[in-house]
């Protein structure tokens, strides 16, 4: 049987959380839900959660502050901010505080399921002390790359880079999506696409160069993917 993944959503919205609870219910989730900081605090205490959807703006304080919590404990939880249109600046302060991804409000449930599986991924991924995908190894807590049992110097970005597209391998990933996922995980807001073109082409001439197979092809117009037969 697939282990159920325990999630916890913080929404001070009724209809939103109803809404939420069902649709991550229905794709085999278990969800939970906080409907302030107190609760969602106290739910925190009492479960152990993969990951948490986040609201900033909560009744009894800044969402933000449960991030700091969650992280200065050293827990590894997923955490997705759920936030407005017009909370830019409070999105990026959350990324670089440590959190995995953001939803701007109103967001389409497939969109979720697919950012929280993304999550998911990358965090069983990453508590693997090796990950090995044909003639590449990667140690994620050391940061090393071995191509045929040779090492590879990566710089930071780009063995992150290598590890979220062998955590995604066989799917189609934005440009968008990829900018994103630096921005959160390095605090550079602002990864434009031709950033990410630079950092992608450097990763491929290293992989090439170490006689590792082609595996990060480019889908024209839309972004790229991590093939691997």
């Amino acid at each position: 049987m697939l282990k159920k993944h325990n999630i916890l959503l913080v929404e001070d919205e009724v209809e939103l959380a109803k809404s939420t609870l069902a649709y991550l219910t229905e794709n085999g989730f278990l969800p939970f839900h906080a409907k302030n900081l107190k609760s969602a605090r106290k739910l925190l205490k009492q479960e152990s959660f993969t990951a948490v959807l986040l609201d900033l703006g909560l009744p009894d304080g800044d969402g933000m502050t449960l991030i700091k919590e969650i992280k200065n404990a050293k827990n590894e939880i997923g955490l997705i901010i759920v936030s407005a249109k017009d909370a830019l600046g409070k999105k990026v302060q959350g990324l670089e505080l440590g959190a995995d991804d953001y939803l701007t409000k109103p967001f389409f449930f497939p969109e979720l399921n697919a950012r929280l599986k993304s999550v998911i991924r990358r965090l069983n991924l990453e508590a693997n002390q090796e990950i090995v995908l044909n003639e590449i190894t990667l140690f994620p807590e050391q940061m090393r790359t071995l191509i045929h049992g040779e090492e590879l110097e990566l710089t930071a970005k780009e063995f992150g880079l290598l590890l979220y597209f062998v955590s995604n391998q066989n799917r189609v990933i934005s440009k968008t999506t990829l900018g994103e996922f630096m921005s959160s995980n390095y605090a550079d807001y602002g990864f434009t696409d031709d950033v990410v073109y630079t950092h992608i082409k450097n990763l491929k001439k290293k992989l090439s160069t170490s006689n590792a197979d082609d595996y990060i092809k480019n889908v024209y117009g839309v972004g790229y993917k991590f093939t691997v037969a």
